[in-house]
């Protein structure tokens, strides 16, 4: 059997994702065959694998990190919420039906626990290290019994555990204790360590709290790692790292040329796949941000709506905000406007939905000559085309199976005047179509805007892994770490009271 490790948190957003991407570089530039893993994902932004089936971007992207192709294995469990209480149950990368959170806790979770191992060992099979990332916290003692993702998948799997804090919320040592001190003598026993995460100033004035924490626990502390601007990988349920562009450091490269473009995306419910925009953001003199007041689409040069779980939803919303007018008059206007997915959807005249919201026969905003009808089969493809004169690579994530009247061809879906719709995501990390398209949207807005000539997202991509794989080499003790992944959780483990309630 290889070595393991999982990566669990004081909190969500600790930064599990970034640290398991991190550890995953630095090991597969050692030389180490490694995959990453997440057992249970709660996510809208999600991928499609090259053999059609739909996982965590940030799978995806721990995948890259470790310079494999991703697959379902790595991402067995995705639930993507469709509301406040309900969400789509991706299993293996097929979704298998909706589920409240009662009824998925109740009683479904534990029933996968099976399938989850399964895959877990059937990746460390074929791989020297496999770096599992956990889910929130592991000490969320109201979940503990049905858990299949944190103390759930260590303890079946006899995973050594890294607890990751953000030490820039603060209480980062209450964090680590209390994680440690609400869990079950069993689950204690395989909590290795601590690994403090965003980390500014002069660390020997951490030193003496890392020993004191030592003490109490028995247990060491793995590393520090510094703070750094812009560091991340796709986010699951956030718009922090598209918000930011955090594809490049945050000192931006200037414009090449006179004019930026200013790019809005619509904010909608239920939000999916907003990493879409990233592309947009490391293109330097390209400023995104996201939206939700119609006044903040007056001075925009290109509107976006995304991809949505809810495209009903998102329309009435719109239509609510206002947006929906403005929208209107940009496309009368002449001014560009894309939709993505659910946002190319409902751009079109007539959305049918017996399946996503129920609401059966909808007018949609009627910008598009595009009737949808959501089917209960998911598309989930990659496909390559080819538009504005280049190649383009995207991947599809919808029930809506879209049939376009008129209109001139763009992709899977059509462009009347400077209105656009696709369902093709990720089509904007193709190069040479995200330059044809910025200079489209720059002469209709009549900006004197240039694409660079040498922006390449997927280097941009590599140097961000990179960076992290950095992060872990030059700070924390990896030897140590190597020794933690390949022999486990080092055995003796002083139990830490009061341990989880009965």
């Amino acid at each position: 059997m290889s070595g393991g490790l999982l990566v669990a948190g004081t909190t969500s957003d600790a930064g599990k994702s970034v640290v398991t991407a991190g550890i995953c570089r630095w090991l597969v530039r050692q030389g180490v065959k490694v995959a990453p893993f997440k057992a249970q994902n709660m996510s809208l932004n999600s991928f499609v694998t090259r053999d059609g089936a739909e996982i965590g971007r940030a799978q995806a992207m721990q995948a890259q990190a470790c310079r494999v192709e991703p697959t379902a294995l790595m991402n067995p469990v995705l639930l993507k919420p469709g509301g406040e209480r309900s969400s789509q149950v991706v299993l293996l990368g097929r979704p298998v039906g909706e589920m409240s959170a009662r009824g998925y806790h109740g009683g479904r979770q534990e029933r996968l626990l099976g399938t989850v191992l399964d895959s877990l060992a059937e990746l460390r099979a074929t791989h020297d290290a496999v770096i599992c990332e956990g889910a929130g916290s592991p000490a969320e003692i109201n979940l503990r019994r049905t858990d299949i993702v944190n103390m759930g998948i260590a303890r079946g799997a006899g995973l050594p555990v890294l607890v990751v804090g953000d030490i820039d919320r603060g209480g980062v040592f209450a964090s680590f204790f209390g994680t440690v001190a609400l869990l079950a003598p069993e689950d204690q026993a395989l909590v290795a360590g601590y690994l403090v995460n965003k980390f500014r100033g002069d660390v020997s004035l951490l030193e003496p709290g890392l020993d004191m924490l030592h003490g109490l626990t028995g247990r060491r502390t793995y590393g520090v790692l510094p703070f750094r601007h812009g560091l991340g990988i796709d986010e699951e349920d956030g718009l922090r790292v598209s918000l930011r562009g955090t594809v490049r450091e945050s000192a931006v490269a200037p414009p090449v040329g006179e004019d930026v473009l200013r790019v809005a995306v619509c904010a909608v419910p239920l939000m999916s796949n907003f990493t879409d925009v990233d592309a947009l953001a490391a293109e330097p003199g390209v400023v995104v941000r996201f939206v939700d007041r119609p006044e903040e689409l007056a001075d925009a040069d290109l509107v976006i709506v995304p991809g949505t779980r809810g495209t009903v939803r998102a329309l009435q919303w719109l239509r609510e905000r206002g947006l929906a007018d403005a929208i209107a008059r940009r496309a009368a206007e002449r001014r560009p406007v894309l939709g993505i997915c659910g946002g190319f959807q409902l751009l079109g005249e007539h959305i049918e939905d017996e399946v996503e919201s129920r609401a059966g026969h909808v007018d949609g905003l009627g910008l598009l000559p595009v009737r949808v009808r959501f089917a209960r089969e998911k598309t989930l493809t990659r496909p390559v085309g080819t538009a504005l004169g280049e190649r383009v690579e995207g991947y599809e994530i919808h029930h809506g199976v879209a049939r376009v009247a008129s209109g001139e061809p763009f992709l899977d879906g059509c462009r009347v005047g400077q209105t656009w719709g696709t369902h093709w995501h990720g089509s904007l990390e193709s190069d040479g179509f995200r330059r044809a398209f910025l200079r489209e949207v720059a002469a209709a807005a009549g900006r004197r805007f240039v694409p660079a000539r040498d922006t390449s997202f997927a280097a941009l991509r590599e140097e961000q892994l990179d960076r992290l794989g950095d992060l872990i080499e030059h700070h924390a003790d990896t030897d140590a770490l190597w020794r933690l992944i390949e022999s486990g959780a080092p055995r003796g483990l002083p139990f830490v009271p009061p341990g989880a309630p009965a």
